[in-house]
């Protein structure tokens, strides 16, 4: 681990919580860092941090890609980042077990823990489900998921089979909270966008169906902004379905539990998270809901140096007695906030403080110019939820550097029209080279 340190935080998990963590902490121990008593650890697949609340934007081409990531080390650059994965966590002796993209396994010791592992999609033993089916938690899966409607527009446009082409043009999206209401309308506004490049295919040829097992959308927003938003997106044409369930997708072909039966070559699933699956790797006591059991101050329930929040964490919501705090962002970078000043209170000596929030509301984006908003108790939308949504999200993104891309990317859109390019080449680089090489040996 380098040189001998008095004190060794090791971070599990990139994601908001590790990444804020890691940043105040980074801020807050400058001369502990700087003199080696303290040395902070953060181990995550990825060398980036995502922002998720603009995925959507990022998969309609509003914004970059790379612009929606924060980069670890150039964020964290007191910080070691180590890429791979824990694969299992002895906190009795103070080691994880740590697998790196490339080599050997190793044991990592450590002094004091964080548990910011984060959640992964929740999914249903349901046939065929991955024959056709995508998640929306990762920037990759955004892209791809763009270039898969726009390719699915450009086989619809060069076949002349009437099925292929319906087949094509059928996008199901599965649960109707934020990250599946966010997806569908950013994704069928691209798509409508972009059928004024097609010559043979009109924005109504494009079918789109949400489907959501309860009785409403966008629970998160209250009932009445739900409401409106349901409105809104049916009179867009899309098809809702709730009180409804996926029974089956094999080979492509949709089975609703109202007994509705179509094809389809896309199905985006958005019905939930879990916590990562490191959380029972271990020592660590889980929950019956297979989170980290967590007390009021973000540590980690019956052990010493050990802490967690986020979303693979059970956090007691102190406003809500009975209840916990839910898996969403706006939890994840307050608790983040709190876990920092709790470890640096424990290094001190000092009194640990409770994790208590006040909520501030929600804010969704509906395509380009349409939102829906419910913050402080006030109610908005179309345009000003639009606004609000772009606004309150700009000034939650982490850096500097990545508020301004943002900023560059949206004042470019107000100028030019947006990208309605499918790059889906990028998901498999090497065919093209295959096929030469397959070539030259023909000859």
């Amino acid at each position: 681990m380098g040189p001998q340190v008095n004190k060794h935080i090791l971070i599990v998990g990139g994601g908001y919580v590790g990444m804020y963590t890691a940043l105040r902490l980074q801020r807050r121990l400058g001369k502990e860092l700087r003199d080696g008593r303290v040395h902070i650890t953060v181990i995550d697949p990825n060398s980036y941090m995502t922002y998720q609340p603009f995925l959507p934007e990022a998969a309609a081409g509003n914004l970059s890609p790379r612009h929606v990531v924060a980069p670890l080390r150039r964020v964290l650059p007191k910080v070691e980042i180590l890429n791979g994965v824990v694969t299992k966590v002895n906190h009795a002796g103070r080691t994880v077990t740590f697998a790196p993209g490339e080599g050997e396994a190793r044991d990592i010791s450590y002094d004091v823990l964080v548990m910011a592992a984060g959640s992964i999609s929740r999914t249903l033993p349901i046939p065929g489900l991955t024959d056709i089916g995508i998640g929306f938690k990762t920037v990759g899966e955004a892209i791809a998921l763009r270039n898969r409607v726009l390719h699915q527009l450009d086989v619809a446009e060069s076949t002349e089979d009437p099925e292929v082409r319906r087949r094509a043009l059928t996008f199901v999206v599965v649960g109707a909270g934020f990250a599946g209401v966010e997806a569908l309308a950013e994704l069928e506004d691209m798509a409508k966008d972009s059928t004024r490049y097609y010559r043979n295919i009109k924005p109504s040829d494009v079918r789109w169906v949400l489907v959501e097992a309860t009785n409403r959308v966008l629970p998160e927003v209250g009932p009445e902004m739900g409401k409106w938003t349901l409105e809104q997106l049916r009179e867009r044409g899309i098809e809702v379905k709730l009180e409804t369930r996926l029974e089956s997708a094999t080979g492509g072909h949709v089975v609703l539990s109202d007994g509705t039966e179509f094809d389809a070559e896309t199905l985006v699933w958005t019905a939930g998270v879990k916590p990562s699956p490191i959380v029972t790797e271990g020592d660590l006591p889980i929950d019956e809901r297979g989170r980290i059991k967590t007390t009021t101050k973000l540590t980690i329930a019956g052990t010493k140096d050990a802490y967690a929040a986020g979303d693979a964490a059970g956090v007691p919501d102190v406003t809500n007695p009975g209840q916990f705090c839910a898996p969403n962002a706006q939890h994840a970078v307050r608790q983040a906030k709190v876990l920092a000043d709790n470890i640096i209170h424990a290094l001190r000596g000092e009194q640990l403080v409770e994790y208590r929030h006040k909520y501030v509301g929600s804010v969704a984006g509906l395509g380009l110019h349409q939102g829906v908003a419910n913050v402080y108790g006030i109610k908005l939308r179309g345009l000003a939820a639009w606004f609000m949504h772009r606004t309150y999200h700009l000034s939650r993104v982490p850096t500097l550097n990545r508020k301004v891309r943002v900023v560059a990317d949206w004042t470019l859109a107000l100028f030019f029209k947006r990208e309605t390019v499918s790059l889906g080449e990028m998901e498999h680089p090497r065919d093209g080279f295959r096929a030469a090489v397959a070539s030259n040996r023909r000859r």
